[in-house]
């Protein structure tokens, strides 16, 4: 097996050299980070030099990487959380909160892990959650530690989920974990909220005001369309155009509504490429109001999930590797993935990070003084709490803008339908007259 050497910092800031066994690089690497090393420098040694003997060596075979570890959590998306695969029970945002939150209070009111999980499984309502609970607890009573039993639900347990329990198994504060977990759930299950909430206004008019007009076009104006034939006047611009849309819609509004259908189920597939992903990734930040919302929420997201791993003591690349699937865009995923390559190679976090162009100043500069200081967590928690604060105000923003548009919009519409028919009638009202 290849032997490299290597050199590395650890936690307290220490250069650490040495030399480990592993297949490749990459479990080289991975070797380190479970040491709770930073690595500078991973180099293969020569293929002629002597392995130590076993008995002196302090090298370990390269541990194989659990699934939880290792599985990607797919395409990240805005306030996304890892749902249960094709043999596991589909957990939402809010079911995974309420998993945890009741771990936690069972743990902290003093029952064992086994005895917790078997409680749990009784107060579940869907069968396919009791058994996963259930195999759970089996698992435990079998001595394994919660987070290998977690990994067995790759898909519904994200590597966020499994690291901090992990952390948490290895500092002996399984429940402090689980209550980071719960308040970092509860934070995004907020943004997510705030967002939603402040689309449902709007989101009314818009569905109010448009059948509204289909309902007019369709109906009413065909039954004046009948009347002003009839009397056989010469009808103003306004309302011939009035009633030509009217009988389009009527004529040809299955069409229509079959195109907008396939135009958005097209673009839905689309976007679920690699290609298509990106570059709805990169027009959304181009968007004046969407952008402050959704780099908000990732900064945001970015600095509470890194935050949250670090303080649990997940080592930085892993805690990287996890926030790199969490922040909910392509673009600024790829700026951190960036950066942890740098990482790897000596570097700081806020450096790199500077370096691209997607994180602001504000942000890296809080983040190198953070490293200065040696509280990395404490400026993460600064920063989160700043970033949360612009999405609030973005979102009230939008919401200032977006609603008065949507009415004006609207009224527009249901003022240009009553003028055509005022002028119709004004027009045969003369007419008569004469």
């Amino acid at each position: 097996m290849p032997r490299f050497s290597y050199t590395a910092r650890s936690n307290a800031g220490e250069k650490v050299d040495g030399s480990i066994e592993a297949p490749d690089r990459r479990a080289a690497l991975i070797q380190l980070e479970r040491r709770g090393l930073v690595p500078v420098s991973v180099k293969e040694a020569g293929a002629g030099a002597a392995a130590p003997a076993p008995a002196k060596s302090s090298a370990k075979p390269a541990a194989k990487p659990s699934s939880g570890a290792k599985k990607k959590e797919g395409k990240p998306s805005l306030f996304s959380v890892s749902v249960g695969g094709p043999h596991a029970p589909r957990m939402n945002l809010r079911e995974t909160l309420f998993f945890a939150r009741e771990l936690s209070d069972l743990l902290s009111s003093g029952m064992t892990l086994g005895n917790a999980l078997h409680t749990l499984a009784r107060r579940k309502t869907k069968s396919d959650q009791d058994r996963m609970v259930v195999e759970l607890r089996d698992e435990i009573i079998k001595g394994s530690s919660l987070s290998d039993a977690l990994t067995r639900y790759p898909d519904t347990f994200s590597n966020l989920f499994v690291s901090m329990v992990r952390a948490g198994e290895a500092s002996g504060a399984v429940n402090d974990a689980l209550g980071r977990l719960v308040k970092h759930y509860e934070r995004v299950l907020e943004a997510r909220e705030k967002i939603v909430g402040a689309m449902i206004y709007p989101a009314i008019v818009l569905i109010v005001g448009l059948l509204t007009i289909i309902f007019t076009m369709t109906f009413v104006i065909p039954k004046f369309s009948v009347v002003f034939a009839e009397l056989g006047a010469t009808l103003p611009l306004p309302t011939r155009m009035l009633i030509g849309i009217s009988n389009f819609m009527i004529a040809w509004g299955w069409l229509l509504a079959l195109v907008v259908a396939g135009t958005v189920i097209l673009t839905k597939r689309y976007i679920r490429t690699d290609a298509g992903e990106r570059r709805w990734h990169a027009l959304v930040l181009r968007l004046p109001i969407v952008k402050k919302i959704v780099t908000a929420n990732a900064f945001a997201q970015f600095a509470r999930t890194l935050g949250a791993l670090l303080t649990n003591g997940v080592p930085v690349l892993q805690a990287l590797s996890i926030v790199e699937n969490t922040v909910g865009n392509r673009l600024i995923a790829e700026e951190i993935h960036n950066a942890r390559e740098r990482v790897t190679d000596g570097s700081t976090i806020s450096g790199p990070l500077a370096a691209g162009k997607v994180f602001p100043e504000l942000l890296t500069d809080m983040l190198a003084v953070g490293e200065e200081a040696g509280d990395m967590s404490g400026s993460l928690q600064h920063i989160a709490q700043r970033y949360e604060s612009d999405l609030d105000r973005s979102i009230k923003l939008m919401t200032t803008v977006l609603e008065p548009m949507m009415i004006l919009g609207i009224a527009v519409g249901v003022g240009f339908v009553a003028m055509s028919m005022l002028m119709a009638v004004f027009s045969l009202t003369s007419g008569l007259n004469v």
